[in-house]
């Protein structure tokens, strides 16, 4: 099956039943006591953003997580950590301050970086957190402090994020039944092998249906973010600047330096391919319009780049042919 992927820039949440929104209109976020459901996703979350009040160290907030577990947290054993997949799930990357959506039903907002269960591939003492104030993804020390949302339930949404291995918290491997890290959980559906098959002039990826124009032909060029959408269409009918889900979507949390799938990697026969340090999205920031979301692909990152700057590459999609 192929999975949708959500327009980063879809930022109406609540109540789609009322006010200027179409009549009828299911609701994204359904509150049900303390914990709300994401109807596009599946998954439940706590409703307050910081339910411990306090931020933890990367282990610290695994194991606060396995306490919710024996004690029942809000009626519920199946806790954990979201891996970073699920927490960029509910990113709005229009929206600023939070960059969540608008009318979103949460409490207790905090401005500023939320764990996920995932381990920085190649920095294995550092893990995935998420910025709530303008919706980045980037990475820190285990022994820094962040926040803990945690989350629970099944998505047929989402997929995994290719992470398989475990790590602890001084970046050492260690076994990952109990850990409840990302590896251990497998938060997702499964990729399908192989995910990637030569089609045209592109590569289609059967986990999206989207089609990434062939590596041999990605413009050797860096650009500003203008010339990157006009050089992304210039390829034909259908070619386009992806936005930054769609760029995040290629990501495989167990590899760096490309953090791209193997079999993908493989494909990046090209200097220019293989030493990007990213690509540029169609997603306007919404903490500063000046700026464009960036996939750093070398690292995995989910970060920003100045629309003036030439620094970064494009890799034009168009969805599948029928």
């Amino acid at each position: 099956m192929t999975f949708r992927i959500p327009d980063p820039d879809d930022c109406t949440a609540a109540d789609r039943t009322g006010g200027n929104d179409a009549p009828g209109a299911a609701a994204r976020f359904i509150e049900q006591g303390e914990v709300v459901l994401d109807a596009d996703t599946g998954l439940i979350w706590t409703r307050s953003a910081n339910p411990l009040g306090a931020a933890l160290t990367w282990q610290e907030a695994l194991d606060a997580v396995a306490g919710f577990n024996r004690d029942a947290f809000l009626g519920a054993r199946d806790w954990r950590m979201p891996n970073r997949r699920e927490l960029r799930s509910l990113i709005c990357h229009g929206a600023k301050q939070p960059a969540l959506p608008t009318g979103h039903p949460f409490r207790d907002v905090f401005l500023g970086w939320v764990w996920t269960s995932t381990t920085k591939a190649g920095q294995t003492g550092y893990a995935w957190n998420v910025h709530l104030e303008g919706g980045r993804l980037f990475y820190s020390r285990k022994d820094e402090f962040r926040l803990l949302w945690p989350v629970r339930g099944t998505s047929d949404t989402l997929s995994r994020t290719g992470q398989n291995s475990c790590f602890g918290a001084r970046g050492e491997a260690i076994p990952c039944p109990g850990t409840g890290q990302d590896a251990d959980l497998k938060a997702g559906e499964a990729w399908p092998s192989p995910r990637f098959t030569h089609s045209g002039e592109g590569l289609l990826d059967r986990l999206t249906g989207l089609c990434w124009l062939a590596p041999q032909l990605l413009p050797e060029r860096i650009r500003i973010w203008h010339e990157a959408v006009s050089v992304a269409t210039s390829f034909g009918s259908g070619w386009r600047l992806p936005n930054i889900n769609e760029l995040e979507s290629l990501v495989d949390a167990d590899r760096a330096n490309p953090a791209l799938p193997l079999e993908l990697a493989a494909e990046l026969a090209l200097p220019v391919a293989l030493s990007a340090e990213g690509f540029w999205s169609a997603t306007t920031s919404g903490f500063d319009p000046a700026w464009a979301f960036v996939l750093y692909v070398q690292k995995g990152a989910v970060g920003v780049g100045f629309k003036p700057g030439a620094e970064f590459h494009v890799w034009p999609v168009r969805e599948a042919k029928p």
